[in-house]
């Protein structure tokens, strides 16, 4: 192969450094990935052969501060990924000998000072122990990203002194050590910014708001922010279009601002107070959903309500969110209702319902939208394997998830049935149709007496396959 310019190689663990002595005559070789492999540092050591190399990948590798000095003939290497290595400041120095180097990737090493490499446009430092990054007085250099996800700053004051900030569009400072965020009202090209499981909180939601109008995606989940703070938010990120509060303090009047955010097209606000509805106040009956609010914005693709106290009643507006084409939900409230609100999605591909209270006949009556593609079921204790492998069947495009079964557009043959070639499913169909239970808006589901135990045993028992007429099972489930 000499003419051979790519080659990857990650995660080879049986290719060793006898492996390597293969490569060193095809001098074309200009990318290579070799992370994860079977090298030593001698190994490695030969690769400064390869003159032409311009991507090098070593990730997990054993590189030490030596082995890098001898790379250091590679002069047209642009991307250079180290990370795990054994790399240290000393190493770390030699950096600088790379006149081409545009990405750089330290992860997970012992550098905690970086110099100034002025052609670097990408830096990843994530899990790093840092004093200082980028020192020097020569021209700074012109970095776009920077991940320093995980990191523990020595010098928090100092951390971003001598970063030019006027072309940084992604930042990554999530789950770090920073509890001063005064640096972001420098960095108004941000377009992205990870602030996730950092201490920054509703005190300084001020600086985020700074960034303005070119920030598109912020991901502010598992912090101290309120609804307070996405208050402050609204109306300074006119362009934002990804939103992640997940695990934060909100509730439901964030919805309200989040509304004033028009080119948002996801949001996540799963593992929240939301319940779906304002109490207004002196009001002890008049209930606003406060989901309703979501509907000014025309652009919403995507909506993760796990881990929610909504339920059916304040999931209505949802029916009229004709954009929306994935939606999370995981709540042992909601039941076959919701299932049946949602059919009116026209361009819903994905859609997860978990832990939901689901029935049997509530499946086999739902008419999924036409562009369903997936639907995930996990959790629902009550559906039965015959129930689903049936609704399959009819509709043999969607790829179905539960514990019972994973059915895929690809185990059905045409529109037929499952593949008898699965040997995990059982082979045999639902014989009978069940009559679709009647629902009305006032609906209280009465398997919610029941633990989740109790209602195991009775998903297969007599009582579960009776029909709605049977009054003597009626009155035996408590639903007379």
């Amino acid at each position: 192969m000499t003419c051979l310019k790519e080659l990857d190689l990650s995660r080879c663990v049986k290719v060793t450094d006898a492996g390597m002595k293969h490569l060193l005559s095809i001098s074309t070789l200009e990318k290579l990935w070799l992370s994860e492999t079977g090298l030593t540092a001698d190994g490695i050591a030969l690769l400064s052969s390869l003159q032409n190399l311009s991507v090098l990948d070593l990730g997990g590798l054993p590189v030490t501060d030596l082995v890098l000095r001898s790379l250091q003939v590679l002069t047209k290497l642009e991307y250079l990924d180290l990370w795990g290595s054994q790399v240290s400041n000393r190493g770390a120095a030699v950096l600088k000998m790379f006149p081409r180097l545009s990405f750089l990737n330290l992860a997970w090493t012992g550098v905690t000072k970086l110099p100034n490499i002025s052609s670097l446009e990408c830096l990843n430092l994530s899990n790093c122990t840092i004093d200082s990054i980028l020192e020097g007085n020569e021209n700074k250099a012109p970095l776009a990203k920077i991940s320093l996800a995980g990191t523990t700053f020595i010098n928090e004051r100092e951390a971003f002194l001598y970063i030019e900030t006027s072309l940084l569009s992604f930042l990554d400072v999530s789950n770090s050590s920073l509890s001063r965020f005064c640096f972001l009202t420098q960095m108004k090209a941000l377009e992205h910014l990870d602030l996730s499981s950092s201490m920054i909180g509703d005190d300084s939601v001020e600086m985020v708001a700074c960034v303005g109008a070119n920030l598109r995606n912020l991901n502010l989940s598992n912090t101290r922010f309120s609804s307070a703070g996405v208050g402050i938010l609204a109306g300074h990120l006119p362009n934002l279009e990804i939103l992640s509060l997940s695990g934060t303090q909100i509730d439901d009047y964030a919805i309200s601002y989040m509304s004033m955010m028009p080119s948002l097209k996801f949001i996540d606000i799963s593992n929240t107070d939301i319940k779906g509805f304002i109490q207004q106040v002196g009001a002890e009956t008049d209930l606003v959903l406060s989901l309703t609010a979501l509907q000014n914005l025309n652009h919403l693709e995507r909506l993760n309500l796990e881990q929610t106290q909504v339920s059916d009643a304040t999931l209505f507006p949802l029916s009229t969110f004709k954009e929306l084409i994935h939606l999370s939900l995981r709540n042992a409230s909601l039941t076959d209702v919701s299932l049946h609100q949602l059919s009116s999605l026209s361009k819903l591909t994905n859609l997860s319902i978990r832990d939901a209270v689901l029935t049997n006949s509530g499946l086999g009556s739902f008419k999924p939208p036409r562009s369903l593609k997936l639907l995930d079921l996990h959790g629902g204790w009550l559906l039965t394997e015959d129930a689903i492998l049936q609704f399959c069947k009819m509709h043999p495009r969607i790829e179905v998830w539960h514990e019972l079964s994973v059915i895929c557009p690809s185990d059905q043959i045409g529109s037929n049935g499952p593949s008898p070639s699965r040997t995990s499913l059982r082979a045999s169909l639902v014989k009978q149709k069940q009559d679709p239970m009647p629902m009305s808006h006032s609906f209280l589901d009465q398997r919610l007496k029941y633990s989740r135990e109790e209602l195991l045993e009775l998903q297969y028992s007599s009582l579960s396959l009776a029909r709605p007429d049977d009054s003597s099972t009626q009155d035996a489930m408590g639903l007379r």
